[in-house]
């Protein structure tokens, strides 16, 4: 790597970051402002909020990547072009294709950082980060195993096994404790359905109360189940394909296939996963038409305004046919990539023009 290309990648590199991180923090300001409203709701104070942002900051930071990118190099690019920078490159023997190579190498880089940030640390930071708010708010204790989900209520100990598509709970169990912490009863229940009010309806129970004289059984089919239980404390243990890594969604997309259930949603998610590193590539050659191809005197706040356009504008697209793609069970690697393609497709167009 030669010295002008060298400047260029560290440039760019510099470009982004501070790009990344201005977006960060107005992103995590207007987070702020909305978890501000559930301040006081149970334990959630402050100190929760502060620790809600600084956990899903990492997915945040995967999601910002490729604007960032774009916003980065429209800024370092036009700066350059302005101060004649890239007409003295060229004069030095560096062509546009080389300018190119160089911001390329840069995004390679930036594509790095992010595969590592979207697969080994915003998955895990996202699923605690709900973790901590939905307790938080419920002042509950919650522990999500591989043998379902455990909830303390007082002297209660619960542990729902499945959650239902419809909101419903299935293969429940409820353990209550004396002052002495001695096993008093023992409740399971096959079905337990919400009915507001902090009320669950149980149905087809098996209960047994303990003592240290005797052991009593008996069921019954339904019950009502006063708790404070609430269906939104359950939705942490709810599949979300935009917080699983790659390897996870591979997983759980097998799952799925392996149990003659829809996987469309998944498949998406898994191959947006695949595609959401090239898309820095992707913006990053988009940006360079406008750079290059723009004479110079065109203004930082111009450049910022076509890079919030484009962004916004490929964002929007993107979204517009992965739903269509889930309402018409197209084919998901094809939806992925189908904006990607696109937007690399004009912008190598475009600069087709410019060195013509």
């Amino acid at each position: 790597m030669n010295v002008l290309t060298s400047y260029v990648v560290r440039e760019i590199l510099k470009g982004s970051f501070i790009a990344i991180l201005l977006l960060l923090t107005l992103f995590n300001l207007f987070t702020f402002s909305d978890e501000l409203k559930d301040l006081g709701k149970g334990s959630y104070d402050l100190k929760n909020i502060f620790y809600y942002l600084a956990l899903t900051s990492p997915t945040v930071f995967y999601e910002l990547m490729p604007a960032s990118a774009l916003l980065g190099s429209l800024f370092i690019l036009g700066a350059m072009g302005n101060n004649r920078e890239l007409i003295a490159m060229r004069a030095a023997g560096l062509s546009v294709l080389g300018i190119i190579r160089a911001v390329m190498v840069a995004g390679a880089i930036l594509v790095t950082i992010s595969v590592l940030v979207g697969e080994f640390i915003a998955p895990v930071a996202e699923r605690t980060a709900r973790m901590l708010k939905v307790t938080a708010q419920n002042e509950q204790v919650v522990m999500n195993v591989k043998y379902g989900l455990w909830l303390r209520e007082g002297k209660k100990f619960i542990n729902v096994r499945k959650i239902q598509d419809d909101g419903s709970l299935a293969d429940i169990s409820i353990y209550e404790l004396d002052d002495q912490r001695h096993l008093r009863s023992s409740t399971h229940a096959e079905k337990a359905t919400f009915q507001g009010n902090q009320q669950w309806k149980l149905e087809a129970i098996k209960q047994s109360d303990i003592s240290l004289e005797q052991m009593t059984a008996n069921s019954r089919n339904d019950q009502i189940w006063q708790s404070s239980v609430a269906p939104d404390l359950l939705k942490i243990v709810v599949v979300n394909p935009n917080n699983l890594s790659m390897y996870d969604l591979a997983m759980y997309v097998d799952f799925l296939k392996d149990n003659h259930q829809k996987s469309q949603e998944f498949e998406l998610a898994f191959w947006g996963r695949v595609v959401n590193p090239l898309i820095v590539f992707v913006m990053l050659l988009v940006s360079a038409p406008f750079v290059i191809g723009v004479k110079r005197g065109v203004n930082v706040g111009a450049r910022m305004m076509i890079g919030v356009v484009i962004g916004m504008g490929f964002n929007i697209i993107d979204k517009i046919v992965g739903h269509m793609g889930l309402i018409y069970e197209l084919n998901p690697p094809l939806i992925a990539v189908l904006p990607s393609l696109t937007a690399s497709a004009l912008a190598l167009f475009a600069l087709s023009r410019v060195q013509a």
